[in-house]
């Protein structure tokens, strides 16, 4: 902060006057970048998780569910949290008024609620079919219904916090504009409780409800889930064992990964409420240690669908099948671009037609870069081209007259149909 002899303060107040950028360009440029990276991963990912869930009926399980819960949880995050944090982190004061300043901190706080209690939903679930394989197992309905639940309690908790959220006129304190001298007021949004020692309350209140407890029992299920899955099992449901053990290591991962995430964000909170720290202290945690807590517990919304990936051979399987409709639709542009050059029917073997395609395509940027294998058919291990096209080749080498747009999306058809 600085302090010129300009513009004069009212009689008996003392004014601070701040710039109006909190960090020099460089600085601001690293969380620009930062935000956005995990910010466009965040829509991505999600995005695709719950367009997986949705799209497969044999994806609709129990477990997932409640992933896709998560998933639409992360992505309020994405939408409502991040960018204006990014903002309210690079300038100094709250630009966006008051109905912003409730909506952002209301999401935040629900969406969190939100995800630790569908984790501990995930750990009730995996302990009952687990450690009591023969009581009777969660419905589709019970789920959604739990589900349901899950977002009223997170509503609710969040309530007091959605009505003390304020935006606040610092009297004391001006921003400097930079052009002409000139200044405006500042404003911040924070929680205009009536005493300190309520929000004290209301703080640890949250913090023992939607982090410490919850996460307790969620590590007490996992331990008690683990005992249960090392015990040497009988040699004929081995394999069966090793899936579970797989599945129960990817949630373990993603509750584990979001104790670590929103631990330093909790931390700094409960210091700011009970700790006596220095206006130097408040300052620097304000301005550089807050922002990296932020940007760390988003970073679990963003991680969590990288963890589906990773461990869930048909959440990588959904995620393939997304990238490969993607390079059919891009391969069905080109030849749409390719049949308006050909006035009314190609009069020309369809089977010359196809293998030619997929010579012009060996030769082009992916050849040789194992790209077309990666990420082609994933039944039967065939490349892109090859998977779009060879089980076509045999029903239409007899053709003689054949429509190219007819022939693009008779093969992007069987493409999905693969997929």
């Amino acid at each position: 902060s600085i302090t010129p002899p300009f513009p004069h303060p009212p009689a008996g107040i003392n004014v601070t006057y701040l710039n109006f950028y909190l960090h020099n360009a460089p600085v601001s440029a690293i969380f620009i970048v930062s935000y956005l990276l995990i910010f466009v991963i965040c829509m991505m990912g999600n995005g695709v998780v719950c367009f997986i869930v949705l799209r497969s009926k044999t994806m609709r399980t129990v477990t997932n569910l409640f992933i896709l819960n998560l998933a639409v949880s992360d992505l309020l995050v994405g939408i409502f949290c991040m960018p204006t944090t990014l903002v309210d982190n690079i300038i100094t004061g709250w630009p966006f008024g008051s109905l912003v300043c409730k909506l952002s901190g209301m999401v935040q706080g629900i969406s969190v609620s939100a995800s630790v209690f569908t984790l501990v939903a995930i750990a009730v679930d995996r302990f009952r079919c687990i450690v009591y394989p023969f009581k009777q197992k969660l419905t589709i309905s019970t789920s959604t219904l739990i589900i349901i639940i899950i977002w009223v309690l997170a509503i609710s908790i969040m309530c007091p916090s959605g009505v003390m959220l304020q935006v606040t006129k610092e009297n004391r304190v001006s921003i400097l504009l930079g052009e002409g001298n000139g200044t405006r007021p500042f404003f911040w949004c924070r929680e205009n409780w009536p005493s300190p020692g309520m929000r004290k309350i209301y703080t640890t209140v949250l913090f023992a409800n939607i982090y410490l407890a919850p996460l307790t029992l969620i590590v007490i299920m996992y331990a008690r889930i683990g005992i249960a899955l090392f015990k040497s099992p009988i040699p004929t449901f081995a394999g069966r064992i090793g899936k579970k053990k797989h599945a129960v290591k990817m949630l373990l991962v993603v509750a584990l990964l979001f104790i670590l995430s929103w631990l330093p964000l909790w931390t700094l909170m409960m210091l700011s409420d009970y700790a006596s720290l220095s206006e130097r202290q408040h300052r620097v945690i304000n301005i550089y240690v807050y922002p990296l807590a932020h940007w760390l517990a988003f970073c679990n919304s963003s991680v969590n669908p990288i963890i589906y990936g990773f461990f869930n051979k048909n959440f990588r399987r959904g995620f393939q099948a997304a990238f490969k409709l993607q390079l059919c639709a891009a391969q069905r542009g080109r030849r749409k671009t390719y049949s308006h050059q050909v006035q009314g029917n190609a009069v020309m073997p369809a089977s010359m037609h196809l293998s030619e395609e997929g010579e012009g395509r060996a030769r082009g940027p992916y050849a040789g870069s194992g790209l077309g294998q990666g990420f082609g058919g994933v039944r039967n291990g065939k490349g892109l081209s090859e998977g779009c096209h060879s089980s076509q080749k045999e029903k239409e080498k007899h053709l003689i007259v054949e429509d190219p747009q007819k022939v693009c999306r008779r093969i992007c058809a069987l493409n999905k149909a693969q997929v």
